[in-house]
This record gives structure tokens, sequence and C-alpha cells, in this order.
């Protein structure tokens, strides 16, 4: 049943997608009519994982609405921001469309998928970051330089654990 489902949301899908191309072509309805695109293609693929219960839809629903969102937002009605306050919405922006796979996964999936607040819970780190600017943008830089340690940290943890329990032959 789950595969006849899918089939008919990927049909729909196609359709939606081609209809919006189609009339794209012959009707100019206002300037911010281009900034809508990729906000309307990111609910289309919202609407459609909710309607098959399936990550799958969801995952580039969250991220094609959270980019959308942020261009339309800097080039529309704050379109009078400058410098660090742009990229702050923006990287807000996106932050919450990965916020919201988690929240529409848990709501509308079996199994609620934690993984996407890793992500956005960097871009809304960032995004605050140059929001607030100051000492934020300080951690920022210093982070941007260190980062490589945690990757060598973990690393290191991980070969210590697996010699430990056995899995890695010594």
């Amino acid at each position: 049943m789950k595969s006849k489902k899918n089939e008919l949301v990927g049909g729909i899908l196609l359709v939606s997608f081609g209809l919006l191309a189609l009339l794209g072509q012959f009707i100019n309805l206002s300037p911010w009519m281009g900034l809508l695109v990729l906000p309307i293609i990111g609910g289309i693929f919202l609407l459609a994982g909710i309607i098959a219960r399936n990550v799958g839809f969801m995952i580039p629903g969250g991220i094609l609405s959270g980019i959308g969102l942020g261009a339309f937002l800097i080039e529309g009605p704050l379109n009078n921001l400058e410098g660090d306050a742009e990229g702050a919405v923006f990287m807000l922006s996106f932050a919450c469309g990965w916020a919201l796979i988690t929240i529409l996964s848990a709501l509308f999936t079996k199994k609620t998928q934690w993984w996407p607040l890793i992500p956005g819970g960097i871009m809304a780190f960032i995004g605050g970051g140059l929001l607030f600017g100051g000492a934020f943008i300080s951690t920022l830089t210093l982070l941007g330089k260190v980062w490589p340690v945690f990757l060598i940290a973990s690393g290191v943890y991980v070969i210590f654990k697996g010699y430990r329990s056995g899995t890695i032959m010594q």
C-alpha cells in the first residue's frame, strides 16, 4: 500500500512542478513571484511528505523551504538589511527549514528524525552570532579555527573505545 501511495504522491509532485513551470512562462504576477518559487516547491515537497507520511519528501521540502524563506526575506520585505544582518536572517531561515524536518517527521511519520537538528543548530548558532555580533563573532572566528581539534579528539575516542571493547584487533 505504501508503495502505491508513494507513486501517487510522486506523480502529483511531477504534475505540480510541471504546472508551476508552465504557468511561470506565461504569467508574471509580480516581481516577487520569482522569490516564491523555492518556498512553493519546498511546500509541495512538505505536503507530499505529510500525505505519504514519508520523511524522504520532507527533507528536500524543509531544505528548500528554509532557503526560499531566507531568499524571500532578504530580497523582499527585509531588503534594506546590510552586512551581517542579511546573512543572519538567511542562516536563521535556513535553520528553521532543517528544524521543520524534525518537527514534521515527529508529527507525521513513525520515526522522528533528530539528525536535521545538527546542521540546523549549527546554522542557527552562526546566524545568531552574525545577528548579535561582538563576542559572538569572536566565538565563531575561534570555532572556525579550532573545529578540527574536535574531529581529532572524536577520532581518538573512537579508536580508544574500539581497543577497549576488543572490536579493534590489538
